[in-house]
């Protein structure tokens, strides 16, 4: 079976270069943005107009946004300056003490984008069509909207808290290095918490707009990137050798993007599609099931290929029930008239807890079948120091379901979508929860609105987008959690 769903970055550069864009500078910056009511959405479209774009984005600015709006309400801030001139945002909202604190975490600084493709200016703030849109407005400056209203709302109706309420707005998540572990590091005691919430599980909404299933993430995927090195023999460009590095790079990346790994579950995966089997109609209910309760590997990957062709959220579904590998950056050559004698390729993994990283490289270097091409770790940690590191990571366990803030987001979850599922998951993807986690803090993620398949493919994408209804639903929820979590009785 060929490998539908892996990124190809490596393979498309020539492609983007000849892509027609979507709509002229000028079209795009004489889109006129709706107006609405919701105080959510108002407050992401200022976010938004912050170009937080990481490395360098104006998360001071945005840090400094937010302290005015809260210090409006007499609340406790704190803007806290990163050595790289960035900035995390705290405000906290005093309890009684009679509880350790709730915090809520949030980044604001977000990736790239490409303008050309986009049909709005990415740091506009437009809405259109009743979405929200822009770099962020989902990942995750729609949850910084969301998690700041809450926490405003609380404060606006002075309820009265066992506990403190800490929100943290975070300067450096997206592979920055003075994010929560510095924050950690060297502010403590300004984030110690009973527990946190983060980013991670998601909110299912069918096309009609019934939401279905809510995730409430317990665990991460574990993050991995692996390095391959091709060699041969350098030359003048003049005289092709009918080897090279670069060849043998490039047919062994064409392999792996022809290859997937087979469904790989842990107790967690196979509960989390069990759960999702009772909410599917036939025949993808079924297919669910065997996938979940599967014994033999090429029934289960049967199962798997049907799961991915027929369900609602192919992308999510078919990374968490494997190891997924994905090739995201090529290196090779010093000038256009030499031929290189080694060429090197980054391959990000992200690995069901329970793997690890080594079966993979195995497997990868199998796949490959070429001696001139050497699967190892990425980064500088010795192989005995990986080994003992990820044994670590694969044998913690995920945040128990039993704690105050999971039973409250659960509660509260069914309260705004009464016909939903509410499910502890495992997210796909990697946050910065680690500074918590890694200190024995439960720690929960989810998206704090309903999405389809179509928003949730923009992550990362061109029209990022949110609509303002689900930013409403998920605000109600998240302030409900708060009063059951943090509220006196």
């Amino acid at each position: 079976m060929k490998r539908k769903f892996i990124g190809t970055a490596f393979l498309t550069l020539s492609l983007l270069t000849s892509l027609t864009p979507l709509s002229s500078a000028a079209a795009v910056s004489n889109v006129q943005s709706e107006v609405v009511s919701s105080e959510t959405a108002k407050l992401l479209q200022e976010l938004l107009r912050f170009d937080s774009t990481n490395p360098g984005g104006q998360t001071l600015a945005l840090a400094e946004f937010l302290k005015s709006k809260f210090d409006k309400l007499g609340v406790e801030t704190d803007v806290i300056k990163t050595p790289s001139g960035q900035a995390h945002f705290i405000a906290r909202l005093k309890g009684n003490g009679s509880k350790k604190p709730v915090l809520l975490a949030a980044h604001s600084d977000v990736v790239p984008v490409e303008r050309k493709n986009w049909t709005v200016d990415p740091f506009g703030g437009v809405i259109k069509d009743g979405y929200v849109m822009g770099r962020g407005a989902m990942d995750f400056k729609g949850g910084v909207a969301v998690f700041a209203q809450a926490v405003m709302m609380v404060k606006e109706k002075n309820v009265s808290l066992d506990r403190d309420v800490i929100l943290l707005v975070e300067a450096d998540e997206e592979a920055g290095e003075y994010g929560t572990e510095w924050l950690a590091k060297n502010h403590w005691d300004k984030i110690d918490a009973e527990f946190a919430l983060n980013e991670g599980g998601w909110i299912f909404q069918n096309p009609d707009g019934k939401t279905t299933q809510v995730n409430i993430t317990t665990r991460d995927k574990i993050y991995v990137s692996l390095k391959l090195t091709a060699s041969g023999k350098p030359t003048h460009s003049s005289r092709p050798m009918p080897d090279s590095a670069i060849k043998s790079l490039s047919q062994a990346l064409a392999k792996i993007t022809n290859w997937d790994t087979n469904p790989t579950l842990n107790d967690q995966t196979r509960e989390y599609f069990l759960a999702l089997s009772r909410t599917a109609k036939e025949p993808l209910a079924s297919h669910l099931k065997n996938l979940a309760e599967g014994k033999d590997p090429s029934k289960s990957r049967e199962a798997g290929e049907k799961v991915v062709e027929l369900g609602s959220y192919p992308l999510l579904w078919h990374a968490l029930m494997r190891n997924t590998v994905a090739p995201t950056i090529v290196q090779a050559g010093v000038k256009e008239n030499v031929i290189p004698g080694s060429a090197e390729a980054i391959i990000n993994v992200r690995l069901v807890p329970g793997s690890t990283p080594f079966e993979v490289m195995e497997q990868l270097q199998k796949v490959i079948a070429d001696p001139e091409v050497k699967v190892s770790l990425a980064g500088d940690m010795s192989e005995e120091e990986a080994r003992k590191y990820y044994d670590q990571r694969t044998k913690a366990a995920p945040s128990s379901t039993e704690t105050e803030l999971y039973k409250a987001l659960a509660e509260s979850s069914k309260s705004v979508w009464p016909e939903a599922e509410v499910v502890p998951a495992l997210f796909e993807a990697g946050t910065d929860a680690s500074a918590w986690r890694n200190k024995g803090i439960p720690v929960y993620g989810i998206y704090p609105y309903p999405l389809d398949n179509d928003t949730l493919e923009r992550m990362h994408g061109n029209d990022e987008r949110i609509s303002v209804k689900s930013l409403d639903e998920g605000t109600e929820m998240i302030y409900n959690t708060l009063i059951k979590v943090a509220g006196s009785n």
